[in-house]
């Protein structure tokens, strides 16, 4: 699925997106395209929202990657790994299975790490990709405002047409 939401999303030469894999662009939280350079595989079910993705980089099955990371050339994403907000890869850098990277200079988070839900809320995910600059211990006020942002995002599509159906 490819969805650019007043953004734009651009895939490179010799680059494969396999089945199911989602391509999320996003102009909410300021101009987040989805760049995705040369020689690059996508494999099903990987998620890219508003990053930069180098050439010849392997985002294998259900890897995500969010908003504002940066994926340098050569690197891996293994499968199931996120690769979280504003994280920025170097060349030929691997992430293995499972786990989460984050920061920059980055680092590897196994998912029961202790200090996993620490660093992943000093990442501000919701500002980064919703705007929203709402406290992190403040989970109600900050999902309800992600909603509002999302409902508005997507409703400005509820009076398109399918221009081809076929």
């Amino acid at each position: 699925m490819l969805d650019a939401e007043g953004s734009r999303i651009e895939v490179g030469e010799a680059s494969v997106i396999c089945e199911n894999a989602v391509l999320r662009g996003s102009a909410v939280a300021g101009d987040q395209p989805v760049l995705v350079d040369d020689h690059v595989f996508v494999g099903p079910h990987a998620t890219l929202l508003g990053c930069e993705v180098g050439r010849c980089v392997y985002v294998a099955t259900t890897a995500t990657v969010l908003q504002r990371a940066r994926l340098g050339a050569g690197s891996v994403v293994a499968v199931g790994a996120l690769v979280h907000a504003r994280t920025v890869l170097p060349d030929e850098y691997f992430v293995p299975p499972h786990t989460v990277a984050l920061d920059a200079p980055v680092r590897l988070l196994a998912p029961g790490d202790p200090g996993l839900a620490e660093a992943v809320g000093r990442v501000g995910f919701a500002q980064v990709a919703f705007g929203v600059d709402t406290e992190w211990t403040d989970r109600i006020r900050r999902y309800e405002r992600i909603a509002e942002v999302r409902v508005a995002e997507f409703g400005a599509h509820a009076d398109d047409e399918v221009v081809n159906p076929g």
